[in-house]
């Protein structure tokens, strides 16, 4: 075969590369380069099949696959395509194949189908990877390159006066004229942005100024493929106003339409990222633009506003207004100041005054060499991954781009404002190792608890209230996505839901995406939420503060490490996570094994309600210690060619499983043979189940490959990548959970003793202020301090001669790190909080509040800045001025004694030992209750199918007469010469149940099961209530009949009647 082939190619060292193989006795073939043009030669049991067929597909399908996956991976913009490889190849081919079947009688090209060959012939790994490196591939990327070339010229632009075809773009009057290069395209964020703008031109004029607007964000083209570029519309739209063509080196702007390019986006970081985005674009494809001075512009305008009489000052970034505040320290309080979230925020009158001064806004960005250049590259390319981590972790903290220059470099631009968004990228992603919370939940959750959320609240509201309180910038709707994600509750999920779902908020039906609208369903929050993020800690956070509120804390410092579990996912700049959930009570287990000085037992994932495998598996790498599982489902044969799935891996979700296996009754590629014959389900929104019937034929295949392989029901999960912010904001890589929890035990026990201090700090305050409650109350008793008809100042000369303390009106828990404002329990003031209990509504307003954790850490909104005086005694009520007020007081003061000594004699893990038990006990207490909810609903559905299979044991019996007078006679098939005999008889006897059921089908007039023919015969029914012990048994619920079938022990077996369980 060789030798013939060498009459083709020549001779081998001066003819063209080739490669041979031979695969068993029936397959010998060998590929080799072509010119340009698919060429074979091939033979079929010695037949020369000149038109080749399906032997020759094949082959060339197996090569050129593997070519062109190979040659993308390697080359990301080849977008090589089997074809393409295919017209390159010359493959000779010699088979024999088990009786051939031909088009024509000149059999030049075989058309029988691949399964039918009588032989396989599975080429090499090899054999591919010497195909591979032939010289083959140099003229495929030569063709793809030549074919990108000319796909990426579609669309060029060229310099003309009109333009059509671009209907929201405002085009510049002397756009495309001679006059072309003064003219400046101005590419605004979304619509609202190009109004402001028009609104602007209306003081410059329109001859010389364009304006278009941009959906969204610029496609990041740096290793998009040729295609993705052509087709994407801004791209498209942006060339053709530019009048920019493909692979041109420009000197200067006049074959353009527009001789300037200005950016003018939001001040936020979104915004710095379409400037990058635009900046990537233009040195990606036309790199000599960005060399032109003055070339590409951006149009700044203020992110923040402060005002203070008829002074105004504005800031064009928020580390500069954070330093600018910072300076001010308290004198900043003084100050009217008003955040600019977008280019919509600005008024028209706003746009013209910005447009009026228009070279203080205009920004030139400047051309410097190299490190501009590589500065882009770095911040886009895929390729530059540890490059970008280097440069976020050298990120320093108030770094900002000085935008009272008028010339800024794009490697300035990259290093002090890009890197901005490219951070807040990476915290909105990646979650902090304290709380495993990001962002938008943090603030969900400060938002549930100054709410003291304990009441149910449109989904929808309570996005709204986040964005007002916590200072939240962008779309409600995002909000109301991770609102969703807090209070889901289904496997796969939450281990423990911070929020309560009250409504629809998803099942593992679709993995939550079936979730309801936000304005139809409630939440509050759950009830161990509290016991996990305790109150008392509250006041010890460092609160944020922005637009001259505070905020969310830095973080939260719950009793557990929440993102173990809950685990994490995210994919942020340079950095992305992968956290598994694990057991809360594996979690308790090694704190309380820290605490008593003992080494961590190694913890393994664990996903509330998963009733599946999950198996370690042996580490490969010595020195490696992270560490990969197996995840399976449930599954086992129930009948010869059955199986019954009863659990799926984790977070695969029903809905696709169900789609995938539609997909092997009828597979895509007619090519393939089906391996299931049909399958029913019987799950709920809860649970997985599963019967899925196996073509017969194939069952030894799937028992050989293990069912589970076969039906995928396996996944990996490791824990090699889980990456956290750790407490000083630094990202770092945790290797196993146990490095997570060694990570938060010694900062979380600090956190209890400075816990500790602050409550015994409170405590003392309160037993002073009651002390001095009790005396005040007994002079007046007594007649030794008149209050009434006298001054204010008078008494208050009184009460210092007479020794009282000058205190806050509201005494709150013991100031924070956040300061004044970040409240113990941190409530709104007076908005859904618990009111006092009858009879105490009138007193003292401070004990109330200190008892309930206060209003703020810094006093009420009755004493200025902490101020200390006596009016939390004067404002006391006329009920407290008797002598049973006194005797309460004077209990108090015992009970706050008491409470000191005990808070004296204990210890930061004493307290957070009973912390964690408390907890225990009622997480106990709610999975229990959870667990009876799942109960009820196998219970439910255990009945209903009962109910099912009832219902069809009678169909059957009842129709049993027609169907055995239908089967008699058949050829072939079941004879029967009997009336009598049964369908279940025939079924359970073996006899071609397929054809069976198919002929009982038509019988019962369509579809199985639900048959309405064949009347009242054979079934010898009876009514019959069942007793209280058969209904547990079975998973009924009571006080109800049930029709009962009577039937022989032989009728009918009960795994036969599966397919039916899913009309019911």
């Amino acid at each position: 075969f060789s030798d013939y082939v060498d009459l083709f190619l020549g001779p081998k060292d001066s003819g063209p590369p080739r490669l041979y193989e031979r695969v068993g006795d029936r397959w010998e073939f060998c590929v080799a380069a072509s010119e340009g043009q698919f060429q074979q030669v091939s033979f079929v049991n010695a037949i020369c099949t000149s038109n080749g067929g399906t032997h020759v597909n094949y082959l060339v399908d197996q090569v050129t696959k593997f070519v062109a996956g190979r040659l993308n991976k390697k080359h990301k913009n080849a977008n090589i395509k089997p074809g393409m490889v295919k017209s390159h190849m010359w493959i000779f081919i010699n088979c024999y194949i088990e009786n051939p079947k031909f088009d024509t009688q000149t059999k030049e090209r075989l058309n029988l189908g691949t399964m039918k060959f009588g032989s396989t012939c599975e080429i090499p790994d090899t054999f591919l990877e010497k195909l591979y490196k032939m010289g083959v591939l140099d003229s495929v990327l030569g063709l793809a390159e030549f074919k990108n070339q000319k796909e990426l010229k579609k669309g060029d632009g060229v310099k003309r006066s009109r333009l059509t075809g671009i209907p929201k773009l405002d085009d510049a009057n002397d756009a495309g004229g001679r006059n072309s290069s003064q003219c400046t395209l101005i590419l605004t964020e979304g619509d609202s942005a190009k109004t402001l703008a028009i609104s602007g031109l209306g003081v410059v004029g329109r001859n010389q100024y364009g304006v278009f607007p941009l959906r969204g964000k610029l496609l990041n083209v740096r290793d998009a493929n040729a295609s993705m570029v052509s087709k994407n519309a801004e791209i498209q739209s942006i060339k053709q106003i530019l009048g920019l063509q493909y692979g041109k080196v420009y000197e200067d702007t006049r074959s353009l339409r527009y001789g300037h390019l200005m950016i003018m986006t939001d001040q936020d970081h979104d915004g710095s990222h379409i400037k990058g985005l635009i900046m990537n674009y233009l040195h990606t494809f036309y790199p000599s633009l960005l060399k032109l001075p003055g070339f590409l512009l951006e149009f700044v305008t203020p992110i923040v506003k402060a005002r203070k009489g008829k002074q105004t000052l504005v800031f064009f970034t928020m580390p500069e207004y954070d330093a600018w505040k910072e300076q001010l320290g308290e004198a900043a309080r003084g100050w009217d100041v008003r955040y600019y979230k977008g280019l919509g925020t600005s008024t028209s009158e706003e746009a013209k005054q910005y447009f009026g001064d228009i070279p203080r806004h205009r920004k030139t960005f400047v051309w410097h060499g190299d490190p501009d250049g590589e500065a882009i590259e770095m911040a886009f390319s895929k390729k530059r991954v540890d490059d970008r981590k280097t440069w976020l972790s050298r990120f320093e903290p108030g770094t900002f781009l000085d935008h009272s220059v008028d010339r800024i470099s794009y490697a300035d631009f990259i290093n002090k404002e890009m890197v901005l968004f490219s951070r807040a990228d990476l915290e909105r992603s990646i979650p902090s190792m304290l709380d495993g919370l990001k962002p938008g939940q943090r603030k969900i959750l400060f938002c549930c608890f100054k709410r003291n959320l304990k009441k149910d609240i449109k989904v929808a509201q309570l996005a709204a209230s986040v964005a007002e309180h916590s200072a939240y910038h962008h779309g409600e709707t995002s909000l109301a996505s991770t609102i969703v994600g807090l209070a889901q509750d289904f496997v796969g999920s939450n281990n423990i839901n911070l929020l309560h779902p009250s409504g629809m908020f998803g099942t593992r039906l679709q993995g939550g995406k079936d979730a309801a609208s936000a304005r139809y369903i409630y939440t509050r929050l759950s009830s161990l939420t509290r016991f996990l993020f305790h109150e008392d800690d509250d006041v010890l956070l460092a609160y944020l503060n922005e637009e001259g509120q505070f905020i969310e804390p830095e973080w939260y410092l719950p009793i557990l490490p929440m993102v173990l579990v809950n685990g994490a996912d995210g994919i942020g700049t340079g950095w992305s996570t992968s956290i598994p959930n694990f057991n809360p009570r594996d979690i308790v287990d090694n704190i309380k094994r820290l605490m008593a000085g003992e080494p961590q037992q190694p913890m393994h994932p664990w996903y509330r309600g998963f009733r599946g495998r999950m198996v370690e598996l042996p580490t490969k790498d010595v020195g490696k210690e992270s560490r990969a599982y197996v995840c399976t489902g449930t599954a086992h044969v129930t009948e010869e060619n059955r199986v019954e799935i009863t659990e799926l891996p984790v977070r695969r979700w029903t809905q696709d499983y169900k789609e995938w296996l539609e997909s092997l009754v009828k597979p895509d590629n007619k090519n393939e043979k089906p391996l299931v014959v049909d399958y029913s389900e019987h799950h709920s929104d809860t649970n997985v189940h599963f019967d899925v019937v196996v073509v017969p034929e194939r069952m030894p295949e799937v028992l050989e490959a293990t069912v589970e392989t076969k039906f995928k029901l396996a996944n990996k999960i490791n824990t090699s990548n889980m990456m956290l912010f750790d407490a000083k904001g630094i990202i770092k890589h945790f290797p196993t959970p146990e490095h997570i929890i060694e990570d938060f035990f010694p900062l979380r026990l600090e956190y209890y003793e400075r816990r500790r201090q602050a409550l015994l700090k409170a405590v003392r305050a309160k037993y002073q202020r009651i002390l001095n409650c009790a005396r005040f109350i007994q002079f007046v008793v007594d007649g030794k301090l008149t209050v009434n008809r006298r001054k204010k100042a008078e008494i208050e000369v009184d009460l210092e001669r007479f020794g009282f303390d000058r205190l806050s009106k509201t005494v709150g828990g013991p100031a924070g790190k956040g300061g004044s404002g970040a409240g113990a329990g941190g409530r709104y003031s007076g908005e859904e909080e618990e009111k006092e209990e009858e009879g105490e509504a009138d007193d003292s307003s401070a004990l109330a509040a200190t008892s309930k954790g206060g209003k703020g850490a810094g006093g009420s909104k009755h004493s200025t800045n902490g101020g200390l005086s006596y009016d939390y005694l004067l404002s006391m009520s006329i009920y407290s001025l008797t002598e049973e007020k006194i005797a309460a007081l004077e209990r108090d003061a015992e009970e706050m004694l008491k409470q000191v000594a005990a808070l004296e004699k204990t210890s930061a893990p004493v307290m957070w030992e009973k912390d964690l038990d408390n907890f225990l006990a009622a997480y106990h207490q709610w999975e229990e209750g959870e667990e009876a909810k799942v109960a009820d609903t196998m219970r439910s559905q255990m009945a209903a199918r009962g109910k099912s299979k009832a219902v069809t044991k009678k169909a059957a019996a009842s129709s049993s007469r027609a169907t055995a007078s239908t089967l008699v006679g058949l050829p072939g098939k079941v004879k029967s010469s009997s009336s009598s005999t049964s369908y279940a008889s025939v079924v359970a006897g073996g006899a071609q149940p397929a054809v069976v059921k198919a002929v009982a089908v038509k019988s019962n007039g369509g579809r199985k099961g639900k048959g309405d023919g064949g009347g009242g015969g054979g079934g010898g029914r009876k009514k019959a209530s069942k007793s209280k012990k058969s209904m547990e048994d079975d998973g009924s619920s009571g006080d109800e009949e049930f029709d009962e079938v009577d039937l022989d022990d032989d009728d009918v077996d009960d795994d036969n009647d599966n397919d039916d369980d899913n009309d019911d």
